[in-house]
């Protein structure tokens, strides 16, 4: 059984709770961006148990177990680590996911951990070594904590796991672009520019 875990336990600074409503709630054609996310995993991957991150209760959805992050200080946090596992994937709860997306990160295999997103963002890490991912989890929390790089998030876990510079963003291998085929909710304005087009 494929394990997937919705990343739903940021603290929502940016989103502000536009409209009284966390992110992951937002609703695009009378659904959740959670719930649409459970239900294309569903869809894509019949044998998937999913697991989303938070502990608001508001975030329970059919589908899907709801659970309460341990340790949830710093934002490489999101990554649960007590949900990694071998074959195991994290997705972003607050991103817009088309079903072309879903259905390429369920599809897609590697041998180690493959990162999903665009240019700018990663919105889903496929891992197929739960022990290597949690090394470099603890390297870039350890180099945070002790102040050499600024950042503490995926994009430091794949460029620890690529071995590239931390003072850049840059794709090497183990990557797989979908430009086109998500759209991130960070601020209120990402979410009024995607319903006016």
């Amino acid at each position: 059984m494929n394990k997937y875990v919705i990343m739903a336990n940021g603290q929502g600074v940016r989103w502000n709770n536009f409209n009284n409503k966390p992110k992951h709630l937002i609703e695009i054609d009378g659904e959740t961006l959670l719930s649409r996310t459970v239900r294309l995993l569903h869809k894509f991957d019949k044998n998937s148990q999913i697991f989303i991150t938070s502990d608001d209760e508001r975030y329970e959805v059919p589908g899907a177990v709801r659970h309460e992050p341990l340790d949830n200080k710093l934002e490489i946090d999101r990554f649960t680590y007590e949900l990694i596992d071998d074959n195991a994937c994290f997705l972003y709860g607050d991103t817009y996911y088309t079903e072309h997306a879903i259905e390429n990160i369920v599809s897609k295999t590697a041998d180690r951990l493959l990162f999903i997103g665009t240019k700018q963002r990663i919105v889903a890490i496929k891992v197929y070594d739960g022990e290597e991912f949690k090394r470099h989890i603890d390297a870039v929390k350890k180099m945070f904590l002790e102040g050499h790089i600024l950042d503490c998030k995926g994009w430091q876990v794949y460029q620890s796991f690529e071995g590239l510079p931390f003072d850049e963003i840059r794709i090497a291998g183990h990557y797989l672009l979908v430009d086109d085929a998500t759209q991130d909710f960070n601020y209120p304005e990402d979410f009024l520019n995607f319903e006016a087009k």
